[in-house]
């Protein structure tokens, strides 16, 4: 494992034709050959509803980048009290890593999985009319499937859940 890096980059979010749609700064919490991860707040609007969750300015997100997986995960947190709202899950392309940028590339499919453990998968359609070549097709949807087996064993990014009457449950942790 590198060193612990506490420091910024900048995260840049392309879609499935190599354009940028949107950048953030982060705070780099951790390093590996294969992963980064950062802090990261939302500052995009003052308050966003999904229909499945609602995202409010200075919600915390703990977000997992990985240059050998076929996705990212956000871990979301509510502003003021930091419970847990759940975790949001791109598809993309194996992110590009260098000392103070990170490029991801989206592919419009994604997984809403919530504090309970409850997944979501969504934007099926988008990710349908993608002009992608067959390989990148079955990486991302085997990614789609990891990501939902992570999900339902609560391992990995998803080793902690807030059950509905409360109370926090963590799994084994492992990635």
């Amino acid at each position: 494992m590198l060193p612990l890096v506490m420091s910024e980059v900048v995260v840049h979010k392309l879609n499935a034709a190599g354009e940028e749609t949107y950048r953030w700064t982060g705070r780099v919490l951790a390093r590996t050959p294969n992963s980064i991860t950062l802090e990261a707040f939302f500052n995009r609007y003052d308050r966003l509803d999904l229909g499945y969750a609602v995202l409010e300015r200075g919600d915390r997100f703990i977000e997992h980048f990985y240059n050998d997986r076929w996705y990212n995960v956000f871990e979301i947190h509510a502003a003021g009290s930091d419970a847990l709202r759940g975790w949001y899950c791109n598809l993309t392309r194996p992110a590009r890593f260098a000392d103070s940028e990170i490029v991801h590339e989206d592919l419009a499919l994604d997984v809403w999985v919530g504090a309970d453990g409850t997944t979501l998968v969504l934007d099926e359609e988008e990710f349908d009319a993608l002009p992608l070549s067959e390989d990148e097709r079955k990486a991302a949807c085997s990614a789609l499937t990891e990501l939902l087996t992570l999900a339902g064993q609560r391992s990995g990014p998803f080793s902690s859940f807030t059950l509905r009457d409360g109370r926090r449950e963590s799994g084994d942790g492992d990635e």
